[in-house]
């Protein structure tokens, strides 16, 4: 994985913190510096200088880094001021407490899909995506209705920036096929995962869009093929795109950081 950046020394900061946060647990240096490209000397200044500054946490006794308490600090900051995640919160729990299914709420950041918000009143069952994950647009329901509603240019740089890795057997695996599927959608006004990124996973999404039709986040209810089909989901879309309906019509003022 490649850490280029022509942002200076923020940058090259940024880079070692989402580096330390993408192993999802405390990590020893070692393992930092084996994903890192940059030499060991420059990887640990920047390593000290953001536990310095409460960036990182170190824990002595097992002497592994984490991100700190003042990135969540200001992580809950942006959920305050920068995400919808405020704004929809009510309409999400309505939704979910209707429809008995996983609800995610999504934005999009350089490319990937960023869940912001995720209700769910089901307690038999939960997917894997959590506020503050990231995934791929070109194979979810959120991603590829955001996708779909992005204008001309924002999609064709959106597209540039997929991995079109195959997580499944129906996974995209390029963009000539996701651009004709990406048309459907809009047409459509609702796009489907049919198990694309995780197997036995399925969702239904729609775009949440504000005037002249920008769209600025998406809603989906997800849900296992143990528990409905593809069939199924269509049962969920009148109260889903009220939801996404309600969501655009509340942010209409909202400005979204991207």
């Amino acid at each position: 994985m490649g850490y280029e950046t022509g942002d200076g020394t923020v940058g090259k900061a940024i880079t070692v913190l989402d580096l330390v946060a993408s192993f999802g647990r405390p990590v020893r240096f070692s393992e930092v510096l084996q994903k890192s490209d940059f030499p060991k000397p420059t990887l640990y200044r920047f390593i000290q200088s953001l536990t310095n500054q409460n960036m990182l946490s170190y824990d002595a006794d097992r002497q592994t880094y984490a991100p700190g308490l003042r990135l969540l600090r200001l992580a809950h900051a942006a959920w305050e001021q920068s995400s919808l995640a405020p704004i929809a919160r009510p309409f999400l729990d309505n939704l979910a407490k209707s429809v008995g299914e996983a609800v995610h709420l999504a934005q999009i950041d350089n490319g990937q899909v960023l869940f912001i918000d995720k209700r769910s009143a089901s307690a038999g069952f939960d997917t894997l995506a959590q506020a503050g994950q990231v995934a791929p647009a070109y194979c979810t329901g959120v991603g590829k209705v955001i996708l779909a509603f992005m204008d001309d240019s924002q999609r064709a740089r959106a597209l540039q920036q997929q991995a079109y890795m195959k997580y499944t057997a129906v996974t995209h695996d390029g963009p000539e096929a996701l651009s004709v599927e990406l048309d459907s959608i809009r047409r459509d006004g609702v796009a489907y995962d049919r198990e694309e990124h995780e197997t036995g996973i399925i969702s239904i999404a729609a775009p949440i869009l504000i005037r002249n039709d920008i769209v600025i986040g998406a809603v989906s209810v997800a849900t296992s093929t143990s528990r409905h089909d593809l069939a199924g989901l269509e049962a969920f879309r009148p109260q889903l795109l009220e939801t996404a309906q309600r969501i655009g019509a509340e942010a209409q003022n909202w400005q979204s950081p991207t």
